[in-house]
């Protein structure tokens, strides 16, 4: 397991839509890590000692995130952000083959492809998370975004994992629910 530098955690609660108009209460939890990249400063083919740490850290932060949420998760999303000594491949090797079976056991399932965004920067560089419903990735109301950043990290070495939930869509979404798939 990868040195963990720390952890992080947001909750927002919007009652509001951007124009000042009430709305059922949206809330959304991000979970963040920093830890370690075992691969940075070298090109690797086998990733898997990255797709174990999504794994591990996944399940610890997903059901953190999902206790905070304080309701059953209704969209999910994910992310990671590189430190430039490391590799975009590294970022998404964290987050694809492993993250999503613990990011739905959190949730109570999930058919849904989990929506995903990975980057490369320094300190302070900012993602945008993408939501979309858990079961329907049709739904229009819940394709929203989450965007995250931690001031210190990633330094070169390291690598921010996030994933994030939310108990219903945008506030007060008017473009429609998209085509329903059975």
């Amino acid at each position: 397991m990868p040195v963990r530098r720390k952890s992080l955690f947001i909750k927002e609660i919007i009652t509001t839509d951007a124009f000042g108009q009430p709305c059922d209460p949206v809330t959304r939890v991000a979970a963040m890590v920093v830890f370690t990249n075992p691969l940075a400063g070298r090109f690797e083919t086998d990733l898997s000692e990255l797709f174990e740490i999504g794994a591990t850290l996944g399940s610890e932060l997903a059901e953190q995130a999902v206790a905070q949420l304080g309701n059953a998760p209704v969209s999910y999303g994910k992310a990671a952000i590189v430190g430039i000594g490391g590799d975009m491949e590294h970022g998404g090797a964290v987050i694809h083959p492993k993250l999503g079976a613990p990011m739905r056991a959190a949730a109570g399932g999930g058919e849904a492809v989990i929506s995903s965004n990975v980057k490369t920067g320094g300190p302070g560089t900012s993602i945008d998370l993408p939501l979309g419903h858990k079961d329907n990735p049709w739904s229009f109301d819940h394709f929203d975004t989450m965007t995250l950043t931690v001031p210190d990290a990633p330094l070169p070495g390291e690598i921010v994992m996030c994933l994030a939930y939310a108990d219903r869509g945008r506030p007060l979404p008017r473009c429609g629910s998209g085509p329903v798939r059975t």
